[in-house]
């Protein structure tokens, strides 16, 4: 066989894009409820999208039906396309879907997603209603290369991103122009965009909990860090919404708080 490169095929090192639904229950009709209460709040926001069964939350015993909930995602515009299990699990969980390895450790569920603190006499801000989908960690952290033990170069991006278009950059990433619905930004480090972001923006992707989002324009469809998520679905307060702000993990919750640039 020849080793030139063949007109015929490429093969390349590449990834999977997909959400990952941590699976917390063996009860399929109660977990069906659940999700299908997520998806009519936001029925369009994850149309379409691949997404991995995370069976590690469940009791290596629990034989939770996954041939049943990968027939009936579909009805949410899901694809499933394979699971994660433990090696405990791999009996009765692989058969159904592929069994898929993956970097990402399961995550704590996000209590809430804080916002700035209000006056005394304000309601508190409700809780995130997606419990299942706070729990999807990012495929960011399994698509990224391994850490390196230098510290990851920083990346400049000073062109319009457009939906559909994705960014990763093992270290800090830094946009200078607009990001349009539907475009992504996955960040090892922090993320920092001097601009509008109306897209989604994964910042820790790699687990790193220290790592923040900056923007000068605060519109998001999503945003993430270290795998705790807010969608679009939660209204912004209007001291952030549009204006400068950024975004922290505090313990198993993110909060949102003004850039005070003057």
């Amino acid at each position: 066989m020849s080793p030139r490169k063949s007109a015929l095929f490429d093969l390349r090192a590449g990834a999977v894009d997909a959400l990952h639904l941590s699976v917390k229950t063996a009860d399929l009709d109660a977990l069906r409820q659940a999700l299908q209460q997520r998806f009519d709040a936001a029925p369009d926001f994850f149309s379409g999208d691949p997404v991995v069964l995370d069976l590690r939350p469940l009791d290596d015993a629990a034989q939770f039906d996954v041939a049943a909930l990968a027939t009936w995602l579909p009805a949410l515009r899901l694809r499933p396309i394979g699971v994660v299990a433990s090696d405990a699990q791999a009996g009765w969980a692989a058969g159904a879907l592929p069994r898929l390895d993956s970097h990402a450790a399961p995550r704590k569920p996000a209590a809430e997603v804080r916002q700035d603190p209000a006056p005394r006499d304000a309601p508190h801000p409700a809780p995130a209603e997606a419990e299942a989908l706070r729990q999807a960690a990012s495929d960011a952290a399994r698509q990224a290369p391994a850490a390196s033990p230098q510290a990851p170069a920083t990346l400049l991006i000073d062109k319009p991103l457009r939906s559909g278009q994705r960014v990763y950059a093992p270290g800090d990433l830094i946009v200078l122009d607009l990001v349009s619905h539907g475009a992504e930004l996955i960040a090892g480090g922090n993320i920092h965009v001097y601009a509008p972001l109306r897209g989604r923006a994964l910042a820790g992707a790699h687990g790193e909990a220290g790592a923040r989002i900056f923007c000068t324009c605060f519109e998001p469809e999503l945003v993430a860090i270290a795998g705790v998520y807010r969608t679009a679905d939660q209204p912004l307060p209007e001291s952030v919404k549009g204006k400068p702000a950024h975004v922290l993990l505090d313990g198993d919750a993110l909060r949102i708080e003004a850039l005070k640039l003057k």
